[in-house]
């Protein structure tokens, strides 16, 4: 397997949302925030070559926001397309696009509009995966969902036939697998890569950036915090113990490190090598 972190656009967003109960003399002096209380944000997506197919995990926000929503949340950088195109990667490439779920910020970028406002997928040969209660909740229409949930960035997949609901944990192909985290949205998935070298776990919001390795911080986001906070200590035992590269999914410093054990609730990252 080939791996290569890649951005889906940069933006900010609340540095108090982003960190939850934790105090902001305590938050701000790892993310300094600007002058509308606004911290960094990455997309950090993954591009990962299995044999002859080509895997894309997330998708950014993609090209569909407003000029307000881009004022807002501070959007600057490359979409996802094209980053794939700086580095000779075409949309008709992709085979594989798993999302972790269906916010905004991870989904965006799997549909796209043309000149006429029609919507497309993003990645025309591509098969889409996500869990089906992902969808589900993203298709409710919960009021505390629909600014963060968005239609057009998924319905689309479905329309055109390109869609694959999971149930569960389980096996994508060979190699590639899909686990249930919760926490951030209640189906919200972890995707694993194993090979006999190495195992690289793209861990979604519940390890958003190397900021929140600690067990209380945690994003004011998540529909279940305690969830959060559980299945991160699980995944930090598990990730220092066995070596596992994680991919932090909205860092814009370290995208992608080894984690290393230095004590009860403490850890370092050790910078991924493909950076």
């Amino acid at each position: 397997m080939e791996f290569c972190t890649i951005s889906g656009g940069r933006f900010k967003l609340d540095g108090g949302s982003m960190f939850g109960i934790v105090p902001k003399p305590l938050w701000e002096k790892i993310a300094p925030a600007d002058e509308r209380n606004r911290i960094h944000n990455d997309t950090n997506c993954l591009l990962v070559r299995m044999g002859d197919k080509l895997l894309l995990v997330d998708t950014g926000y993609g090209t569909k926001m407003s000029e307000k929503e881009r004022d807002i949340y501070a959007m600057t950088g490359s979409t996802i397309l094209e980053s794939l195109a700086l580095i000779g990667v075409r949309a008709t490439d992709i085979d594989i696009v798993v999302l972790s779920h269906l916010h905004f910020d991870h989904a965006g970028g799997a549909t796209v509009t043309d000149l006429e406002g029609h919507l497309y997928p993003a990645f025309p040969r591509a098969r889409y995966f996500v869990q089906r209660g992902e969808w589900e909740d993203a298709l409710s229409g919960y009021v505390t969902m629909t600014t963060t949930y968005r239609e057009e960035n998924y319905l689309p997949l479905k329309e055109h036939g390109m869609l694959t609901l999971l149930d569960g944990d389980g096996e994508i192909c060979p190699g590639l697998r899909v686990r249930i985290t919760g926490g951030h949205t209640r189906h919200h998935q972890m995707v694993v890569f194993e090979s006999d070298r190495e195992t690289v776990v793209y861990a979604g919001d519940i390890l958003p950036m190397t900021t929140h390795m600690r067990a209380p911080y945690n994003m004011g986001y998540d529909l279940f915090p305690y969830d959060t906070m559980t299945q991160k200590i699980k995944l930090l035992e598990q990730a220092s113990e066995k070596g596992w590269t994680v991919v932090y999914d909205h860092d814009p410093n370290l995208t992608a490190g080894r984690i290393v054990a230095e004590g009860k609730d403490r850890y370092r990252v050790e910078k991924r090598e493909w950076e």
